[in-house]
Protein backbone atom coordinates (compact mmCIF):
# COMPACT_ATOMS: atom_id res chain seq x y z
CA UNK A 1 0.00 0.00 0.00
CA UNK A 2 1.53 3.29 -1.08
CA UNK A 3 -0.52 5.60 1.16
CA UNK A 4 -2.89 8.39 0.23
CA UNK A 5 -1.93 11.51 -1.69
CA UNK A 6 -2.41 14.91 -0.06
CA UNK A 7 -3.94 17.71 -2.09
CA UNK A 8 -1.64 20.69 -1.58
CA UNK A 9 -3.97 23.53 -0.66
CA UNK A 10 -2.30 26.90 -1.24
CA UNK A 11 -1.96 28.77 2.03
CA UNK A 12 -0.76 32.39 1.84
CA UNK A 13 2.77 31.79 3.16
CA UNK A 14 5.43 30.00 1.13
CA UNK A 15 7.30 27.34 3.08
CA UNK A 16 10.17 25.03 2.25
CA UNK A 17 11.09 21.62 3.61
CA UNK A 18 12.01 18.07 2.73
CA UNK A 19 9.27 15.55 1.93
CA UNK A 20 8.76 11.95 0.90
CA UNK A 21 6.54 11.57 -2.16
CA UNK A 22 5.78 7.84 -1.71
CA UNK A 23 6.46 4.83 0.51
CA UNK A 24 10.04 4.54 -0.71
CA UNK A 25 10.54 7.06 2.09
CA UNK A 26 13.13 8.99 0.10
CA UNK A 27 13.20 12.63 1.18
CA UNK A 28 13.88 15.53 -1.19
CA UNK A 29 13.35 19.33 -1.26
CA UNK A 30 9.68 20.37 -1.26
CA UNK A 31 7.93 23.71 -1.69
CA UNK A 32 4.62 24.01 0.17
CA UNK A 33 2.67 26.57 2.17
CA UNK A 34 1.59 27.32 5.71
CA UNK A 35 -1.26 29.37 7.12
CA UNK A 36 -0.95 32.95 8.28
CA UNK A 37 -0.43 33.48 12.00
CA UNK A 38 -3.91 33.28 13.56
CA UNK A 39 -5.06 35.07 16.71
CA UNK A 40 -3.89 32.22 18.96
CA UNK A 41 -0.99 31.05 16.78
CA UNK A 42 2.73 31.16 17.35
CA UNK A 43 5.01 31.23 14.29
CA UNK A 44 8.62 30.22 14.79
CA UNK A 45 11.75 29.73 12.74
CA UNK A 46 12.76 26.08 12.97
CA UNK A 47 16.38 25.70 14.07
CA UNK A 48 16.57 21.99 14.92
CA UNK A 49 14.42 18.90 14.45
CA UNK A 50 15.07 15.43 15.84
CA UNK A 51 14.59 12.27 13.77
CA UNK A 52 12.25 9.93 15.61
CA UNK A 53 11.85 6.21 14.89
CA UNK A 54 8.20 6.90 14.08
CA UNK A 55 9.36 9.24 11.29
CA UNK A 56 10.89 6.17 9.70
CA UNK A 57 7.63 4.19 10.03
CA UNK A 58 5.58 7.08 8.64
CA UNK A 59 7.96 7.69 5.72
CA UNK A 60 7.63 4.07 4.63
CA UNK A 61 3.91 3.80 5.46
CA UNK A 62 4.60 0.89 7.82
CA UNK A 63 1.45 1.73 9.79
CA UNK A 64 -0.78 2.12 6.73
CA UNK A 65 -2.05 5.69 7.20
CA UNK A 66 0.73 7.86 5.76
CA UNK A 67 -0.34 10.71 3.46
CA UNK A 68 2.02 11.94 0.75
CA UNK A 69 3.74 14.31 0.21
CA UNK A 70 4.90 13.75 3.81
CA UNK A 71 7.05 16.29 5.67
CA UNK A 72 8.08 14.47 8.88
CA UNK A 73 9.38 15.81 12.16
CA UNK A 74 7.78 16.16 15.60
CA UNK A 75 10.79 17.05 17.74
CA UNK A 76 10.88 20.67 16.58
CA UNK A 77 12.59 23.63 18.26
CA UNK A 78 13.27 27.19 17.23
CA UNK A 79 12.73 30.87 17.97
CA UNK A 80 9.42 32.77 17.81
CA UNK A 81 9.16 35.24 14.92
CA UNK A 82 5.48 36.24 15.20
CA UNK A 83 2.57 35.81 17.62
CA UNK A 84 -1.16 36.27 17.14
CA UNK A 85 -3.08 39.09 18.81
CA UNK A 86 -4.59 36.79 21.48
CA UNK A 87 -1.43 34.84 22.33
CA UNK A 88 -0.69 35.14 26.06
CA UNK A 89 2.24 32.83 26.81
CA UNK A 90 4.85 33.69 24.17
CA UNK A 91 6.63 36.66 22.66
CA UNK A 92 8.86 37.20 19.64
CA UNK A 93 12.35 35.88 20.43
CA UNK A 94 11.22 33.14 22.83
CA UNK A 95 12.79 29.67 22.54
CA UNK A 96 9.99 27.19 21.82
CA UNK A 97 9.21 23.71 20.62
CA UNK A 98 6.43 21.58 19.15
CA UNK A 99 6.17 17.85 19.76
CA UNK A 100 3.82 15.18 18.45
CA UNK A 101 0.55 17.14 18.64
CA UNK A 102 -0.74 20.37 17.11
CA UNK A 103 -4.43 20.05 17.95
CA UNK A 104 -7.20 18.37 19.94
CA UNK A 105 -10.90 19.05 20.61
CA UNK A 106 -10.08 21.01 23.83
CA UNK A 107 -13.49 20.12 25.32
CA UNK A 108 -13.59 16.37 26.10
CA UNK A 109 -12.75 14.81 29.46
CA UNK A 110 -9.20 13.97 28.39
CA UNK A 111 -8.53 17.52 27.21
CA UNK A 112 -10.02 18.90 30.43
CA UNK A 113 -7.63 16.66 32.37
CA UNK A 114 -4.61 17.96 30.40
CA UNK A 115 -4.38 14.67 28.51
CA UNK A 116 -4.72 15.97 24.96
CA UNK A 117 -2.77 12.90 23.81
CA UNK A 118 -5.81 10.77 24.77
CA UNK A 119 -8.33 12.97 22.94
CA UNK A 120 -10.16 11.03 20.22
CA UNK A 121 -9.74 14.04 17.92
CA UNK A 122 -6.06 14.78 18.52
CA UNK A 123 -4.17 16.12 15.49
CA UNK A 124 -0.68 14.86 14.78
CA UNK A 125 2.04 17.35 13.87
CA UNK A 126 2.47 15.83 10.43
CA UNK A 127 0.48 13.62 8.06
CA UNK A 128 -2.90 14.42 9.66
CA UNK A 129 -5.90 16.54 8.73
CA UNK A 130 -6.00 19.91 10.50
CA UNK A 131 -9.22 21.69 11.54
CA UNK A 132 -9.21 23.67 8.28
CA UNK A 133 -9.11 20.43 6.27
CA UNK A 134 -5.50 20.77 5.15
CA UNK A 135 -2.75 18.23 5.82
CA UNK A 136 -0.23 18.99 8.58
CA UNK A 137 3.45 19.22 7.72
CA UNK A 138 6.19 18.63 10.28
CA UNK A 139 9.52 20.06 11.32
CA UNK A 140 11.81 19.10 8.45
CA UNK A 141 10.95 22.62 7.27
CA UNK A 142 11.98 26.25 7.61
CA UNK A 143 9.20 27.48 9.92
CA UNK A 144 6.16 26.29 11.86
CA UNK A 145 2.80 27.78 12.78
CA UNK A 146 1.00 26.25 15.77
CA UNK A 147 -1.71 27.10 18.28
CA UNK A 148 0.01 28.38 21.41
CA UNK A 149 -1.64 25.64 23.51
CA UNK A 150 0.55 23.09 21.72
CA UNK A 151 3.77 25.09 21.94
CA UNK A 152 6.30 24.34 24.70
CA UNK A 153 8.68 26.87 26.22
CA UNK A 154 12.33 25.74 26.12
CA UNK A 155 14.24 26.90 29.24
CA UNK A 156 17.52 28.78 28.74
CA UNK A 157 19.40 25.97 30.55
CA UNK A 158 18.61 23.54 27.71
CA UNK A 159 20.68 23.77 24.51
CA UNK A 160 18.25 24.01 21.59
CA UNK A 161 19.84 21.15 19.66
CA UNK A 162 19.30 18.81 22.65
CA UNK A 163 15.78 20.02 23.42
CA UNK A 164 13.99 18.58 20.37
CA UNK A 165 14.19 14.85 21.25
CA UNK A 166 12.70 15.57 24.67
CA UNK A 167 9.41 16.49 22.96
CA UNK A 168 8.84 12.90 21.81
CA UNK A 169 11.43 10.49 23.23
CA UNK A 170 11.65 12.41 26.49
CA UNK A 171 7.94 12.67 27.27
CA UNK A 172 7.34 9.09 26.08
CA UNK A 173 9.43 7.73 28.96
CA UNK A 174 8.91 10.52 31.53
CA UNK A 175 5.13 10.15 31.48
CA UNK A 176 4.95 6.43 32.41
CA UNK A 177 7.68 6.80 35.03
CA UNK A 178 5.50 9.44 36.69
CA UNK A 179 2.07 7.89 36.15
CA UNK A 180 3.04 4.40 37.34
CA UNK A 181 4.84 5.71 40.43
CA UNK A 182 8.31 4.76 39.24
CA UNK A 183 9.62 8.24 40.05
CA UNK A 184 10.52 7.57 43.70
CA UNK A 185 14.06 7.33 45.06
CA UNK A 186 15.22 3.80 45.84
CA UNK A 187 12.91 1.93 43.47
CA UNK A 188 14.42 -0.62 41.07
CA UNK A 189 13.54 0.30 37.49
CA UNK A 190 14.46 -1.74 34.42
CA UNK A 191 14.86 -0.31 30.93
CA UNK A 192 14.57 -2.71 28.00
CA UNK A 193 16.41 -1.56 24.88
CA UNK A 194 19.04 1.15 24.69
CA UNK A 195 18.06 3.33 21.74
CA UNK A 196 16.52 6.79 21.51
CA UNK A 197 13.79 6.00 24.05
CA UNK A 198 15.85 3.68 26.24
CA UNK A 199 18.73 6.03 26.88
CA UNK A 200 16.25 8.77 27.90
CA UNK A 201 14.46 6.33 30.24
CA UNK A 202 17.77 5.60 31.97
CA UNK A 203 18.52 9.30 32.40
CA UNK A 204 15.08 10.27 33.74
CA UNK A 205 14.86 7.25 36.08
CA UNK A 206 18.30 8.10 37.50
CA UNK A 207 17.24 11.75 37.91
CA UNK A 208 14.25 10.51 39.95
CA UNK A 209 16.66 8.61 42.21
CA UNK A 210 15.89 5.07 41.07
CA UNK A 211 18.29 2.16 40.85
CA UNK A 212 18.38 1.49 37.09
CA UNK A 213 19.17 -1.74 35.29
CA UNK A 214 19.43 -1.88 31.50
CA UNK A 215 18.12 -5.10 29.92
CA UNK A 216 19.50 -5.66 26.43
CA UNK A 217 20.27 -8.38 23.90
CA UNK A 218 23.62 -6.69 23.16
CA UNK A 219 26.45 -7.40 25.64
CA UNK A 220 28.58 -4.74 23.94
CA UNK A 221 26.29 -2.01 25.28
CA UNK A 222 27.16 -2.75 28.93
CA UNK A 223 30.08 -0.34 29.23
CA UNK A 224 28.13 2.44 27.53
CA UNK A 225 25.07 1.89 29.74
CA UNK A 226 26.95 1.94 33.03
CA UNK A 227 29.91 4.27 32.42
CA UNK A 228 28.31 6.81 30.09
CA UNK A 229 24.56 6.78 30.81
CA UNK A 230 24.87 6.08 34.53
CA UNK A 231 22.91 2.81 34.81
CA UNK A 232 23.62 0.83 37.98
CA UNK A 233 23.65 -2.59 36.37
CA UNK A 234 23.20 -4.43 33.08
CA UNK A 235 21.52 -7.70 32.14
CA UNK A 236 22.02 -9.53 28.87
CA UNK A 237 18.52 -10.85 28.24
CA UNK A 238 19.81 -13.86 26.28
CA UNK A 239 21.88 -15.04 29.28
CA UNK A 240 19.54 -17.23 31.32
CA UNK A 241 21.70 -17.17 34.46
CA UNK A 242 21.65 -13.35 34.52
CA UNK A 243 17.88 -13.25 34.01
CA UNK A 244 17.32 -15.93 36.65
CA UNK A 245 19.40 -14.06 39.21
CA UNK A 246 17.26 -10.94 38.72
CA UNK A 247 13.85 -12.65 38.94
CA UNK A 248 11.38 -10.83 41.19
CA UNK A 249 13.61 -7.81 41.84
CA UNK A 250 12.09 -4.99 39.76
CA UNK A 251 9.41 -2.51 40.87
CA UNK A 252 8.82 -1.56 37.25
CA UNK A 253 10.19 -1.96 33.75
CA UNK A 254 9.99 0.49 30.84
CA UNK A 255 10.08 -1.60 27.64
CA UNK A 256 11.19 0.55 24.69
CA UNK A 257 11.65 -2.23 22.12
CA UNK A 258 9.71 -1.74 18.88
CA UNK A 259 10.45 -5.20 17.46
CA UNK A 260 8.44 -8.34 18.28
CA UNK A 261 9.89 -9.87 21.48
CA UNK A 262 8.95 -12.16 24.37
CA UNK A 263 7.17 -10.61 27.38
CA UNK A 264 7.24 -13.67 29.65
CA UNK A 265 10.89 -13.27 30.74
CA UNK A 266 10.29 -9.60 31.55
CA UNK A 267 7.17 -10.35 33.60
CA UNK A 268 9.29 -12.81 35.60
CA UNK A 269 11.66 -10.03 36.58
CA UNK A 270 8.91 -8.06 38.35
CA UNK A 271 8.23 -8.03 42.08
CA UNK A 272 4.63 -8.63 43.20
CA UNK A 273 2.54 -5.61 42.07
CA UNK A 274 5.29 -4.78 39.58
CA UNK A 275 4.54 -2.99 36.32
CA UNK A 276 5.78 -3.70 32.82
CA UNK A 277 5.08 -0.63 30.65
CA UNK A 278 5.40 -0.87 26.87
CA UNK A 279 6.33 2.33 25.05
CA UNK A 280 7.68 0.79 21.84
CA UNK A 281 5.27 -0.06 19.01
CA UNK A 282 5.93 -3.49 17.44
CA UNK A 283 4.20 -3.95 14.10
CA UNK A 284 2.75 -7.36 15.04
CA UNK A 285 0.92 -8.46 18.20
CA UNK A 286 2.96 -9.76 21.11
CA UNK A 287 2.13 -12.92 23.04
CA UNK A 288 0.90 -12.18 26.56
CA UNK A 289 0.81 -15.12 29.00
CA UNK A 290 -1.77 -14.48 31.73
CA UNK A 291 -0.84 -16.92 34.52
CA UNK A 292 2.36 -15.04 35.44
CA UNK A 293 0.25 -11.87 35.85
CA UNK A 294 -2.14 -13.55 38.26
CA UNK A 295 0.70 -14.75 40.44
CA UNK A 296 1.86 -11.50 42.01
CA UNK A 297 -0.85 -9.19 40.68
CA UNK A 298 1.45 -7.83 38.00
CA UNK A 299 0.51 -5.22 35.42
CA UNK A 300 1.30 -4.98 31.73
CA UNK A 301 0.45 -1.52 30.39
CA UNK A 302 1.13 0.81 27.51
CA UNK A 303 1.90 4.52 27.39
CA UNK A 304 2.39 7.07 24.63
CA UNK A 305 3.70 10.64 24.92
CA UNK A 306 1.86 12.94 27.37
CA UNK A 307 -0.39 15.97 27.57
CA UNK A 308 0.84 19.52 27.08
CA UNK A 309 1.01 20.38 30.78
CA UNK A 310 3.11 17.31 31.53
CA UNK A 311 5.32 17.91 28.48
CA UNK A 312 6.18 21.38 29.78
CA UNK A 313 6.78 19.90 33.24
CA UNK A 314 9.13 17.31 31.71
CA UNK A 315 11.14 19.92 29.78
CA UNK A 316 11.47 22.06 32.93
CA UNK A 317 12.55 18.99 34.95
CA UNK A 318 15.14 18.10 32.29
CA UNK A 319 16.55 21.64 32.39
CA UNK A 320 16.73 21.64 36.20
CA UNK A 321 18.33 18.19 36.50
CA UNK A 322 20.57 18.41 33.42
CA UNK A 323 18.79 15.57 31.63
CA UNK A 324 19.45 15.76 27.92
CA UNK A 325 19.60 13.29 25.07
CA UNK A 326 22.83 12.17 23.44
CA UNK A 327 22.62 13.51 19.91
CA UNK A 328 24.40 13.49 16.57
CA UNK A 329 23.74 16.77 14.75
CA UNK A 330 23.52 16.39 10.97
CA UNK A 331 23.01 18.68 7.96
CA UNK A 332 19.69 18.55 6.11
CA UNK A 333 21.13 16.88 3.00
CA UNK A 334 22.39 13.96 5.13
CA UNK A 335 18.86 13.02 6.15
CA UNK A 336 18.39 10.02 3.83
CA UNK A 337 21.68 8.52 5.01
CA UNK A 338 20.59 9.14 8.61
CA UNK A 339 17.32 7.30 7.96
CA UNK A 340 19.27 4.31 6.58
CA UNK A 341 21.53 4.35 9.64
CA UNK A 342 18.50 4.58 11.95
CA UNK A 343 17.09 1.45 10.28
CA UNK A 344 20.29 -0.33 11.36
CA UNK A 345 20.23 1.26 14.85
CA UNK A 346 23.49 3.00 13.97
CA UNK A 347 23.06 6.13 16.08
CA UNK A 348 23.99 7.12 19.64
CA UNK A 349 21.19 7.97 20.34
CA UNK A 350 19.25 10.55 18.36
CA UNK A 351 19.87 12.30 15.06
CA UNK A 352 19.05 16.01 15.12
CA UNK A 353 18.88 17.97 11.88
CA UNK A 354 20.50 21.41 11.96
CA UNK A 355 17.66 23.06 10.05
CA UNK A 356 18.67 26.65 10.80
CA UNK A 357 22.15 26.40 9.29
CA UNK A 358 21.78 23.75 6.60
CA UNK A 359 18.26 23.98 5.11
CA UNK A 360 19.18 25.43 1.72
CA UNK A 361 16.24 26.98 -0.10
CA UNK A 362 16.11 26.77 -3.90
CA UNK A 363 17.45 29.87 -5.62
CA UNK A 364 14.56 30.21 -8.08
Amino acid sequence: MAGAQAFEFEHPRKAFGWAARDSSGLLSPFNFSRRETGDKDVTFKVLYCGICHSDLHMLKNDWGFSVYPLVPGHEIVGVVTEVGSKVEKFRVGDRVGVGCLVGSCRSCGSCSDDLENHCSKYILTYGAKYVDGTITYGGYSDFMVADEHFVVRIPEALPLDSAGPLLCAGITVYSPLRYFGLDKPGLHVGVVGLGGLGHMAVKFAKAFGAKVTVISTSPNKKKEAIEHLGADSFIVSREQDQMQAAMGTFDGIIDTVSAVHALLPLIGLLKPNGKLVLVGAPERPLELPVFPLLSGRKTVAGSGIGGMKETQEMVDFAAKHNVRPDIEVIPMDYVNTAIERLLKADVRYRFVIDIGNTMMKPTS
